[in-house]
């Protein structure tokens, strides 16, 4: 299949937030975990996000975290950056991707709004007023199960139309639903994978990457499957991705990020520990982190 175009690039990482010993944010450790993504694999930062802890995160603390990168994606000329500005408020939402693009970043990731189960009428207004409001692309974050709220395929459809509504990130799980939008969407609406272990079904649908939260320790191997699939290597594609299903898998063991940041810490990648109220992981979920992490050593240090 061949690949539609795409500013983002097929690899984005859904980034954690690097915090220091106090949980506090470190710049450092900032930018090293950037250079460690770009490194291996990723072209785009998808910042504060779920896995970037986002709801524990004080306001002045996202603005800094996004001058951090923003600058050093400057200096080494480096990828690109899309932050999560989305909230259960339309107005907050607003306010908070104007700050964004007024920092420099690259788009904006929105999640359907949570806790108030807005109908299908209320998501199409929030995201639309969103849009308006900005000069940015704007991707859609569809996860129903952390939201409450899940997007119908009619109502992305007519977002779709709209000029700075770039694409989705579908936490769905829902396989249909990402054939709904490939069929009815506009060819140049972007569908990424926001479900590491449903990356190749979704590709095969007519998806145009990930945003991944494996790509932290196998951005190499989640590239490989990418290129070997848009290069119509099918069984290799498929050999990657199912060799990368217990990774994809076990960094959900426990809540993430903490998984994921156990992961980045063993690995050389010093990332700090999640903030309350997500909880560290237990002795057991540390061992089962550990042994997924053998084949991704030699890469990642």
């Amino acid at each position: 299949m061949s690949q539609r175009a795409n500013p983002f690039g097929p690899v984005l990482t859904a980034m954690v937030t690097p915090f220091d010993e106090q949980l506090a944010l470190d710049p450092g450790r900032v930018r090293h975990l950037a250079d460690h993504l770009f490194t291996t694999g990723t072209d785009t930062l998808v910042a504060t996000g779920t896995t970037g802890e986002a709801p524990t995160l004080e306001h002045d603390e996202k603005i800094s975290l996004w001058r951090v990168l923003r600058d050093h994606l400057t200096q080494t000329k480096r990828g690109k950056l899309i932050v999560g500005t989305g909230s259960y408020s339309t107005q907050a939402t607003i306010q908070l991707s104007l700050e964004a693009q007024n920092v420099g970043v690259d788009g904006l990731l929105v999640v359907n709004p949570y806790y108030n189960k807005p109908n299908q009428e209320g998501l199409l207004r929030h995201f639309e007023a969103v849009a308006e409001a900005c000069n940015l692309p704007v991707i859609l974050y569809n996860h129903p199960g952390r939201t409450g709220v899940s997007l119908e395929a009619d109502t992305v459809k007519k977002l779709a139309q709209h000029p700075r509504i770039a694409g989705i990130k579908d936490s769905s799980g829902n396989l249909a639903f990402v054939s709904e939008l490939r069929a009815n969407c506009p060819n140049d609406f972007l569908i990424f994978s926001g479900d590491d272990p449903l990356n190749l079904p979704i590709l095969a649908i007519g998806g145009d990457g990930v945003i991944s939260v494996a790509s932290h320790v196998a951005g190499i191997q989640i590239r490989q499957m990418l290129e070997a699939f848009f290069a119509a290597r099918n069984d290799e594609a498929l050999q990657l991705h199912l060799d990368l299903l217990p990774l994809a898998q076990g960094l959900f063991c426990a809540p993430s990020p903490a998984p994921v940041k156990h992961a980045l810490n063993q690995l050389g990648v010093p990332v700090g520990g999640v903030r309350l109220p997500l909880t560290e992981l237990t002795t057991t979920q540390q061992t089962q982190v550990e042994a997924l992490l053998t084949p991704y050593q030699a890469v990642t240090r």
